[in-house]
């Protein structure tokens, strides 16, 4: 059964960094695509970045782009989002998620399976 469990939100001041955890079990880990996500209530969920198998292309939305890092450890089953410069418009629940070809992709609708999210919260 795969299983994705998100870890390493918090509260930060507005410049500061955070990174945050993805472990996964129950898949083969190297061969899905990896993505994070991430909500504000009240908003669609929208796309943050993604990792194709085995890390051999990223992809970031404009809004985080040279701010955010997606990386992978596959001897840990672990995807990882360091997170520096953070900006208030950053809050939001931030997901974790998995897709079994391996492509990668920034639609929602390609991803099998979803953590059930960390908070993260950047004040002034």
């Amino acid at each position: 059964q795969v299983q994705l469990v998100e870890s390493g939100g918090g509260l930060v001041q507005a410049g500061g960094s955070l990174r945050l955890s993805c472990a996964a079990s129950g898949l083969a880990f190297s061969t899905y695509a990896m993505a994070w996500f991430r909500q504000t209530p009240g908003k669609e969920r929208e796309f943050v970045a993604t990792s194709t198998w085995r890390g051999t292309n990223l992809d970031y939305a404009d809004s985080v782009k040279g701010r955010f890092t997606i990386s992978r450890d596959s001897a840990k089953n672990t995807v990882y989002l360091q997170m520096n410069s953070l900006r208030p418009e950053d809050t939001a629940a931030y997901y974790c998620a998995a897709e079994r070809y391996g492509m990668g992709s920034r639609s929602m609708e390609t991803y099998q399976y979803w953590g059930q999210g960390t908070q993260v919260t950047v004040s002034s």
